[in-house]
């Protein structure tokens, strides 16, 4: 019951300093002479107003173990599917790498074999034409 109504009181105590600094924020926007949020004397008379550097409002991290061990799960489930996307690409461009080198075999062994299916027509209609010669003389025709 005490933790319950310590970080209801911290609640409490967050949001009221939270509104004020909100509150003191929109105050120190508003000027006296104009009486006009975000307007300066000096923007009046006709000159750029001052920007305020931007502030960058960060809530702190969580004391609650739960709470933690949810941040830490997300986090590392967020690490994973990284590292699953950027594998599974990995293992894309090695299939296609894969795939393009055999396909350039595959050519390579074709013109290949057609390379040796023409030497082999040439040479076999040399020694055709070889043998023809030789008949056609009449003295090596036996009869």
């Amino acid at each position: 019951m005490t933790k319950i109504r310590s970080i209801l009181i911290g609640a409490a105590l967050t949001a009221c300093a939270t509104s004020a600094a909100f509150a003191q924020t929109a105050n120190d926007s508003q000027t006296p002479a104009t009486g006009t949020p975000g307007l300066t004397a000096p923007a009046a008379q006709g000159m750029q107003p001052a920007t305020p550097a931007p502030q960058n409002l960060t809530a702190s991290g969580s004391t609650d173990p739960l709470v933690q061990k949810r941040d830490a799960n997300a986090k590392a489930n967020a690490e994973y599917r990284a590292s699953k996307k950027m594998s599974k690409a990995d293992l894309k461009a090695q299939q296609k790498a894969s795939k393009d080198a055999y396909k350039e075999q595959v050519r390579d062994a074709k013109i290949n074999k057609k390379a040796d299916k023409q030497t082999a027509n040439n040479e076999m209609k040399m020694q055709m034409q070889g043998q023809a010669a030789t008949q056609s003389d009449p003295a090596d025709i036996k009869h």
